[in-house]
C-alpha cells in the first residue's frame, strides 16, 4: 500500500515563506529586491503558492499531438516536391507551402505527397476563388487536411494594401469560399508580425483576437477552426503563458459566435532577437522557443533555422531546425503529457494576468470602433511603436541582452561574405492605403555599424 510520505511534514503557508526570505533579505526591501516588473506591467515574485488560488485554469492543450512542420517557399514546383519528400522523410510530418502567385501547377505540387497523412498549409500572397477551389477538389478526392491563411486583414496591416483594391472584394471573397469550402480552415490570423514589429505580449494577445473578431464579424458562415500564426520570444515562461490565455481568450470570445471550432496555433520563433553575429547562439534562442510553443500549446511548430535571416534556404539550415524539434519530440519526450503548464503555479498566475489583462484591451478596441478602424486610424501601428521603442531602449543601453551582439562579442567575427540575404528593414517606396506594421530585429542597427566597419 503506497504511503504519502509528506503526511509527516507541516506546510509551510505563502506567509511563511515571505517571512523567511525577509528575514534572509537582513532588513533589504523585499519588493525592490525580489519583485521585478514586466513589460506587461506584471510584477513578477520570487516564489507562487497555492494560498494564493481559489481555482486553476485548464488551457485545453494537447502537447502529445504537436506536428513538426517545414515551411518551403515554392518557386519551382519539381524542387519544391523534392524538398517536401525529403522533408517528411527526413522527420517533418506537416507542411507549409508560401505560394505567391497562381502560376502555379498546384496539381503537380500535391500529386506526389502523402496527403492522406500529412497536414498542408498554404501561406497564399493573393486571393482567388478559382486557385483555392483546384486546391479543394484535390483535397476532397484525398482525403488531405488543408489550412489556407487567407487574411486580408494581416495583409493590410503588414503590407499597407489590400490584396484587392477594395476592402469589400476582400471580405466578399471570404464570405463565397467560406459557403464552398466545408472541410479545410479558411482564416489565419498573422499574430506573428505583431510580435516581430515589437508588440509586448499583452497586445499581441489582444490585437490577435480583435483581428480574428473582425472576421467573426463579417463573415458569420465561417465555421472552421480559425488558424493563429504565432511568434514566440525569449521569455520563456511568458510565453508559455501567452499560448495558453490566446486559446481561453478565443474560446470565450467565440462562444459569442456560437462558432464551435477551436483555434489552431502554427507556432515559430521570433526574428526579433535573432543576430547576425555569433549566429550559432540563435539555434540556442530557437530551441528554447520551440520549447516554450510546445508546452503552451502549440499545435504546429515551424521552426526558424539559425541562418535564416542572412542565407537563402539550404539543406543544411533546414535539417538543424528540424532536428531540434525531432531531439525535443523524441529524445525529450516533450510529446508524452498533455497540458504539462497545468498546476504550475507561477504559470497559472501569468496565464490568468494576461488573459484579464489582453481582455481589457480587447474590449477597448471593440469599444473604440474595432480592430480594423483602429488600424486605418495608425493607433495599432503607433502602440506597437511605443512599446517597440521601450524594448529597443533597453537593447541599446545593455539592460536586455543578446550574447555575442552587445555582450561578449566575438570582434574576429567577420559577416559581410557570408550574407546572401539583406537582414536589415528595407522599405521599398509605394503607395499604400496606410503605414504597414514593419517587422524589425533589436540588433539591426549596432550590426549595420559592425558591418560598415568590417
Amino acid at each position: 500500500m503506497a504511503t504519502n510520505l509528506f503526511e509527516d511534514f507541516d506546510p509551510v503557508s505563502s506567509k511563511q515563506w515571505k517571512q523567511k526570505i525577509q528575514f534572509e533579505l537582513e532588513g533589504a526591501d523585499y519588493n525592490e529586491s525580489l519583485v521585478w516588473n514586466s513589460p506587461e506591467d506584471i510584477k513578477v515574485k520570487p516564489f507562487y503558492h497555492r494560498d494564493d488560488f481559489s481555482k486553476t485554469t485548464t488551457a485545453a492543450t494537447n502537447a502529445t499531438q504537436f506536428k513538426i512542420c517545414q515551411n518551403i517557399f515554392v518557386f519551382d514546383v519539381e524542387k519544391s516536391v523534392e524538398r517536401a519528400l525529403d522533408s517528411l522523410k527526413r522527420g517533418a510530418e506537416s507542411l507549409r507551402f508560401t505560394i505567391e502567385n497562381e502560376s502555379v501547377d498546384i496539381q503537380k505540387l500535391l500529386e506526389k505527397l502523402p496527403l492522406e497523412n500529412t497536414a498542408i498549409y498554404f501561406d497564399l500572397k493573393f486571393l482567388s476563388v478559382d486557385f483555392i477551389s483546384k486546391i479543394n477538389t484535390i483535397v476532397e478526392q484525398k482525403n488531405a487536411t488543408v489550412f489556407f491563411s487567407l487574411d486580408p486583414i494581416g495583409q493590410l496591416a503588414k503590407e499597407g494594401n489590400w490584396f484587392s483594391t477594395k476592402e469589400k472584394d476582400n471580405f466578399e471573397t471570404l464570405r463565397l469560399l467560406s459557403k464552398t469550402t466545408r472541410d479545410s480552415s479558411l482564416i489565419s490570423i498573422n499574430s506573428a508580425l505583431y510580435q516581430n514589429a515589437g508588440a509586448n505580449i499583452v497586445q499581441q494577445i489582444a490585437y490577435s483576437l480583435a483581428h480574428a473578431n473582425e472576421y467573426l464579424n463579417r463573415i458569420p458562415t465561417i465555421h472552421q477552426a480559425i488558424v493563429f500564426e504565432v511568434a514566440v520570444g525569449s521569455n520563456y515562461f511568458f510565453e508559455i503563458a501567452k499560448l495558453r490565455a490566446l486559446r481561453l481568450l478565443f474560446q470565450l470570445i467565440a462562444k459569442e459566435y456560437y462558432h464551435d471550432s477551436d483555434c489552431h496555433l502554427m507556432v515559430t520563433p521570433t526574428k526579433r532577437n535573432k543576430t547576425l553575429y555569433d549566429y550559432n547562439i540563435n539555434m540556442l534562442r530557437t530551441t528554447t522557443e520551440c520549447m516554450s510553443a510546445i508546452l503552451g500549446g502549440a499545435d504546429t511548430i515551424a521552426n526558424l533555422p539559425y541562418d535564416a535571416i542572412y542565407h537563402k534556404n539550404n539543406e543544411f539550415g533546414d535539417r538543424i531546425a528540424r532536428n531540434q524539434l525531432l531531439i525535443l519530440k523524441d529524445e525529450s519526450y516533450f510529446d508524452k503529457v498533455n497540458n504539462p503548464a497545468d498546476g504550475s503555479y507561477y504559470i497559472e498566475t501569468l496565464t490568468q494576468q494576461l488573459a484579464e489583462k489582453a481582455l481589457t484591451l480587447f474590449k477597448e478596441i471593440e469599444a473604440n470602433g474595432g480592430f480594423l478602424k483602429q488600424l486605418n486610424d495608425g493607433i495599432i501601428k503607433r502602440k506597437i511603436q511605443e512599446s517597440a521603442d521601450k524594448e529597443q531602449l533597453l537593447f541599446d543601453s545593455g539592460k536586455e541582452i543578446l550574447i555575442g551582439t552587445n555582450k561578449y562579442l566575438n570582434q574576429k567575427d567577420k559577416m559581410k561574405e557570408q550574407i546572401e540575404l539583406y537582414p536589415f528593414v528595407k522599405i521599398k517606396p509605394r503607395k499604400t492605403l496606410i503605414t504597414p506594421i514593419i517587422e524589425k530585429r533589436l540588433a539591426e542597427k549596432l550590426e549595420q555599424e559592425r558591418l560598415a566597419s568590417e
